[in-house]
């Protein structure tokens, strides 16, 4: 059973399993597609308190195809591609106390900086059409673009639903002359609808998010990725009061082709499922505001014309506590 004062602080953790980070994952031109797939944890239609919160995030990523893969990677086909990631992500975010359309709205705006690097075993063909054989490996350092969000959720009872609108403004760190990037180099919008099933009584939660990226073409190179799919889910029991644990797990399926005179390999539909274990730990902070830390991991399953990827998301958010409920009392008696 949850207690009163932890569902008091899981309705102040509105994007406590929140990440935004498209980093080079599993998509599209390059491994890059806009919606890092895990993006959506546990409690992510969950109403929160009015007012700042604070998320920071580290993620590590790690994606493989062998040598008989062939991907894209900006002008460039590859093969044996390897990418690995470390990104730091910190999103502050605002909670209105009004209502909008009857339920609570949030947005925010994250900066991503990062470490990245990518190693090919060879390219097999040049921007000019020139066969080149020969391995290559790219590293940088670098800042990605600056992503916003807005959020409106609602709640009826053990039931919440929650809409939202994802997108990004490039911040001009993309070279298309470069192996490792962790801006798109394009500008995306991404929008879905997500549902939480929180019981207080049995401790039981589930969550699921949906949506879908729309890409804008990657003028460097005339590629424009296609409307991608991705649906995000996870699921937990509270053991005693403040410690959740479960499972987490994606799927990703691009559902119209690439285009445009770059788009070397066609339609280059992509397809991952992934799986993996989280926890999540919730905790006093400062005064007035509750802290929350969860752990994921996730480890592709399936793919297709993607490179299988795992990623581990460590995640701490601090978000307005909810203020206590006065004791009932019963009416006064005068003598």
């Amino acid at each position: 059973m949850i207690s009163r004062s932890l569902q008091r602080a899981l309705a102040a953790m509105t994007l406590g399993a929140l990440t935004l980070v498209p980093i080079a994952a599993n998509a599209d031109n390059g491994g890059i597609g806009f919606w890092l797939p895990g993006t959506m944890g546990s409690l992510s239609a969950v109403p929160g308190q009015p007012g700042m919160s604070y998320t920071f995030q580290y993620i590590h990523l790690d994606s493989a195809a062998g040598g008989g893969k062939a991907l894209q990677n900006n002008a460039n086909i590859v093969a044996g591609l390897r990418a690995k990631a470390d990104v730091g992500v910190f999103l502050p975010t605002y909670t209105f106390a009004t209502p909008v359309l009857g339920g609570q709205l949030t947005i925010g705006a994250a900066t991503v900086p990062g470490n990245i690097g990518v190693d090919i075993n060879a390219t097999l063909a040049g921007p000019r059409g020139n066969t080149v054989s020969g391995a290559a490996f790219d590293n940088r350092v670098t800042w990605g673009d600056v992503y916003y969000i807005g959020e409106l959720k609602w709640n009826f009872g053990v039931n919440n639903f929650m809409t939202y609108v994802f997108g990004n403004v490039p911040s001009g760190t993309y070279d298309s002359t470069r192996l490792a990037n962790i801006s798109p180099g394009f500008v995306s919008v991404d929008t879905g609808a997500g549902y939480t099933y929180l019981n207080p009584k049995t401790g039981q939660e589930f969550s699921v998010v949906a949506g879908f990226s729309f890409n804008g073409t990657n003028s460097a190179v005339d590629y424009r990725n296609g409307i991608d799919f991705h649906a995000d889910f996870a699921a937990s029991q509270f053991i005693g009061k403040s410690v959740h644990t479960g499972l987490v797990g994606y799927v990703y399926q691009q559902v119209t082709g690439d285009s445009g005179t770059g788009a070397k390999l066609g339609d280059n539909k992509g397809t991952a499922i992934g799986i993996g274990p989280q926890i999540g730990f919730f905790f006093p902070a400062w005064q007035g505001y509750t802290g929350y830390l969860n752990l994921r991991g996730y480890a592709d399953v399936y793919t297709e014309n993607r490179p299988t990827s795992a990623t581990f998301m460590a995640t701490v958010s601090f978000s307005p506590t909810a203020p206590e409920q006065p004791t009932p009392r019963g009416p006064r008696h005068v003598k």
